[in-house]
């Protein structure tokens, strides 16, 4: 056990502490596991989750358990638009109690589709822990792009505005750094993952060989999940999110 990580009592899993929008990642606690689920038909993100509470409640479980969120966006917004949409949806986050102290618990991971994207925020994917007698370690890493700091801060980004190949190929180390601290962080190994994501518009192949490989060597035999999506803001180019769970589920839900 990690000592950077916080004790979700009420949720069955504990966190690795990030930023007020969202936790940098979740690992389930002992006598629990970490289920992945897709929506079918992806919903309105407020509307979504409220489905999400009901289904939660419906297999007895309640809005506490729910520890990863997964949205889509219509496009990158800026910076003042990213943090205006964190602060509605932190909203409902404290109306459902679900902060532990003053910190936010739920991964994110929220990108934006370049083909086909959708009209609104949507939501596209939940997990959530659940009581279980699994030995398996589950866990899940929230999403994260070219931004090396706690801070919100378009000055922060890494090479920002360049999309070159050597500026890809920087992106693509701190985004891989990135995901190997939240690991480690989380108490967690490479060996563990079951599923690696990235988000990008660009092309992967060379990231994929001399960064993403090399850095986190479970790529090779996992493989990547290349979603072709930007990042939630403009000028970030590269991101990724992992798991390592052994239930995915696809859910159909009613808005």
């Amino acid at each position: 056990m990690d000592s950077r990580t916080i004790l979700n009592s009420r949720g069955g899993y504990r966190f690795l502490p990030g930023i007020e929008p969202y936790s940098s990642g979740v690992i389930a606690a002992a006598g629990f596991e970490i289920v992945h689920a897709t929506l079918m038909k992806p919903l309105p993100w407020h509307a979504g989750l409220l489905a999400v509470r009901r289904y939660l409640e419906m297999n007895g479980l309640t809005q506490h358990s729910l520890c990863g969120v997964e949205l889509r966006c219509p496009q990158p917004h800026t910076m003042e638009g990213f943090i205006d949409f964190n602060r509605e949806y932190r909203d409902l986050l404290n109306d459902w109690e679900i902060p532990v102290g003053d910190e936010n618990p739920v991964a994110r991971t929220n990108v934006s589709p370049v083909e086909n994207p959708p009209a609104e925020t949507v939501l596209f994917g939940v997990s959530y822990a659940r009581p279980s007698e699994t030995k398996m370690t589950t866990f899940v890493v929230a999403g994260g792009g070219e931004l090396p700091t706690r801070k919100l801060d378009s000055q922060r980004i890494v090479r920002a505005g360049e999309v070159t190949p050597d500026a890809m190929r920087e992106k693509a180390s701190c985004v891989v750094e990135i995901m190997r601290t939240r690991l480690q962080g989380l108490g967690a190994t490479d060996e563990q993952l079951t599923m690696i994501d990235v988000y990008t518009a660009h092309d992967l192949r060379e990231s994929l060989a001399k960064i993403l490989i090399p850095g986190l060597p479970a790529a090779a035999g996992v493989g990547v999940r290349w979603f072709y999506s930007r990042p939630p803001i403009v000028d970030i180019e590269f991101e990724m999110d992992m798991r390592g769970v052994q239930q995915e589920l696809v859910l159909s839900l009613a808005d």
